[in-house]
């Protein structure tokens, strides 16, 4: 399989109100478009299409972006911003635009990539998947890379559940973000300081959805709300769980079973049961403990009981109910 990625000079300056796609169009040449290809376009060109270049005090827009906090270290926020996106600074951007001005995310990548592929189509007869790509950081990771915020036209993801490797395994969670790694692929060929804002990816034509069919968008890359097992930082996960305020639940997911929140509550030192009556119960001695740990795993105190009646009451909890 050959992949070729084709990234050319020549957009020009792109303002509020420009025909984006006009711009790109001239830049690549009659053949660097084809079925099957993938147009791969930063989101810093496609934000200052539609106006999303503001002023201001970066803080403010950060603020005004954000849904939620997932980590802080210093001057430095990770976010949780209102596409669902989790980056630093809530994907707000000082480079690559004229001192003083900032340049926010798209309000809808998904919405913007179907409009660039259909105008695409309209103008070039073409049918080809389009990406929208930002630049964020990774858990675990050093460094950054470019990511899909979004698609159309493309099968983000490609599932190998349930096929078989070379040594007869059965494969059963590996599905390759391929959004994602058509992303950092791209971004090679463009460079950070090259003044290319597009690109053409070639040689995977099985990804390309048919005319028409736009596909779930990158949207469908962001885990929910609470599926993420790492929905907050370390610190601030403490300090959620201390605070115990109802709207910081979330993150923390589901209640997990009762024979998983034992398990939790013997890690933190304190022992537990289940009752049959199907909730847990702990001693008193601990009890600022195990509301902690309580609230983590989507339990909540049901007060004290006494059933021997012998007056050493105790501790009820039970899961949260939506």
């Amino acid at each position: 399989m050959d992949i070729t990625v084709i990234a050319p000079d020549g957009v020009p300056e792109i303002r509020p109100g420009d025909d984006l796609a006009a711009a790109l169009l001239t830049a690549l040449g009659p053949d660097d478009l084809r079925d099957g290809d993938v147009l791969v376009v930063t989101s810093k060109v496609v934000s200052k299409a539609e106006g999303r270049v503001v002023v201001g005090e970066r803080e403010s827009w950060i603020d005004a972006e954000t849904d939620r906090l997932v980590a802080r270290r210093g001057p430095t926020r990770i976010v949780r911003n209102r596409l669902g996106l989790t980056m630093a600074a809530a994907g707000v951007d000082a480079s690559n635009v004229e001192q003083g001005s900032l340049v926010l995310l798209p309000e809808d990548p998904d919405g913007s990539a179907r409009r660039l592929r259909a105008t695409v189509a309209q103008r070039r007869g073409v049918n080809v998947g389009v990406v929208v790509t930002d630049t964020a950081g990774r858990a675990w990771r050093e460094g950054q890379t470019d990511i899909a915020i979004g698609a159309a036209g493309l099968a983000v993801l490609e599932s190998f559940a349930g096929r078989v490797d070379a040594h007869g395994n059965e494969l059963a969670v590996t599905a390759p973000a391929v959004a994602d790694e058509i992303a950092s692929a791209v971004e090679l060929a463009q460079g950070k300081l090259g003044g290319r804002p597009c690109a053409v990816l070639r040689g995977r034509p099985d990804l390309v959805l048919p005319a028409g069919d736009d596909g779930p968008g990158a949207r469908a890359l962001i885990r929910a709300e609470g599926a993420d097992l790492f929905g907050y930082g370390a610190r601030e996960a403490v300090i959620q769980a201390v605070a115990a305020r109802p709207a910081a639940r979330a993150p923390f997911g589901s209640p997990v079973a009762a024979d998983e929140f034992v398990a939790a509550l013997g890690r933190a030192g304190i022992s537990a049961r289940i009752a049959a009556t199907a909730d847990v119960r702990t001693g008193r001695e601990r009890r600022a403990a195990a509301d902690i740990v309580a609230f983590a795993h989507g339990w909540e105190s049901a007060g004290a009981s006494d059933p021997d009646g012998d007056g050493d009451a105790d501790l009820r909890f039970r899961p949260v109910t939506p």
